[in-house]
């Protein structure tokens, strides 16, 4: 099941980007246990999709013993997931030169806004802050407008826990090699500024400007942008290419007298309102009988309700329910070692007792106080 089938992963319980990229990797096949806080109860239970296809285990890290239950974990594993500030890992006995030195093969994923080093690594943040730092804010929101933040995807999720799952993987490919282990850094602000990559080099370029909503992948554009339907509703329209932009002008009856000059961005803001008045005219659904799956380049701008009920994403099964609780399925997808969410309903002591530990040595860490 899942490639990652046999990659065994402590996680250290926090929240966002480090259960987001735990979350990805249990999706794809590997087995991971969450270190929570002795006796931390989850208020959102079944609803922390974040947490799906992986058991917890509550142990006391302020306990020497507790400490030593999660080193005899780290010695099994091949990965480990951590998402304290910097300097905390080490105050508790577990910083990557402890964890090494029991199992060099170790690949030590390190979860951070601002990084391990840098003038902001000790100060408190959020995804906002991240992608303010990296340029991504700034690029984001209405002409005339202020930024806007694009909920918390680029930094927490784009930036920070999927670019921490990929760096994993990647150190678990060099140590299969190398046969040593390694710290790997993942920082919310270097991850939001390489999805940024072709905005800077577009702006090297001279085609992209700093101001907001006048750019052709910003809303700027009259044919990459959303408009408003008769019933409230919305639409995404991205006509870019010369074909597909005149298939737009076809398909809306638009009046543009020059479509060669498509990219003359002082003729956007005329062409935009024209649009917005011919989608006036029909609703969304109108709009999708004529527009969608033809090369118009559109869809229907879909609420959480509505997406996973589209025909496509249906089809792709790109939603799953666990539990009760509609969520995205695991991506991405393969062709033989198919991922799926894994089952998890274990206590404790059944957790510990497959990593190797005996009922002698449960039984004297649960009257101890070591495990929740």
């Amino acid at each position: 099941m899942g490639p990652l089938k046999g990659i065994r992963i402590v996680e250290l319980a926090g929240i966002g980007p480090g259960p987001f990229c735990a979350m990805m990797l249990a999706d794809m096949g590997a087995e991971i246990i969450r270190v929570a806080r002795k006796d931390a109860k989850d208020p959102r239970g079944k609803f922390n999709v974040l947490h799906r296809g992986r058991p917890a285990v509550g142990v006391d890290l302020k306990q020497p013993e507790g400490v030593e239950t999660v080193l005899r974990l780290i010695e099994q594993a091949d990965a480990l997931i951590e998402g304290f500030r910097p300097g905390v890992m080490e105050k508790l006995g577990l910083g990557p030169d402890v964890c090494l030195a029991r199992n060099p093969k170790l690949v030590f994923g390190r979860m951070t806004g601002w990084g391990q080093h840098g003038t902001l690594a000790s100060a408190a943040g959020h995804d906002i802050n991240y992608i303010a730092l990296s340029g991504a804010l700034h690029a984001i929101g209405n002409r005339g407008g202020k930024p806007v933040p694009p909920l918390n995807l680029v930094g927490d999720f784009g930036g920070g826990g999927m670019m921490l799952a990929f760096g994993i993987v990647c150190a678990l490919l060099e140590a299969r090699q190398s046969g040593k282990g390694q710290v790997v850094d993942a920082a919310m602000t270097d991850g939001a500024a390489s999805l940024m990559a072709i905005i800077y080099g577009l702006k090297a370029m001279g085609t992209w400007t700093n101001e907001r909503g006048a750019n052709m992948l910003d809303g700027g554009a009259h044919f990459y942008g959303t408009y408003e339907c008769s019933d409230g509703k919305f639409v995404a329209i991205g006509s870019i290419e010369p074909q597909f932009y005149a298939l737009l002008l076809q398909m809306t009856r638009l009046d543009d007298p020059a479509p060669a000059a498509q990219m003359d961005k002082s003729r956007w803001p005329d062409l935009q309102q024209k649009l917005a008045a011919i989608f006036k005219t029909k609703t969304r659904d109108e709009w999708c009988a004529l527009m969608e799956g033809t090369d118009v380049c559109f869809a229907p701008v879909l609420d959480l309700d509505e997406a996973p009920k589209h025909p496509h994403n249906v089809a792709r099964q790109a939603f799953v329910e666990l539990n009760g609780v509609t969520q995205p399925a695991p991506a991405p997808r393969f062709s033989r070692t198919v991922p799926a969410i894994q089952s998890v309903e274990k206590p404790s002591e059944e957790v510990l007792a497959d990593w190797g530990f005996n009922a002698d040595e449960l039984a004297a860490l649960k009257s101890n106080g070591v495990i929740g």
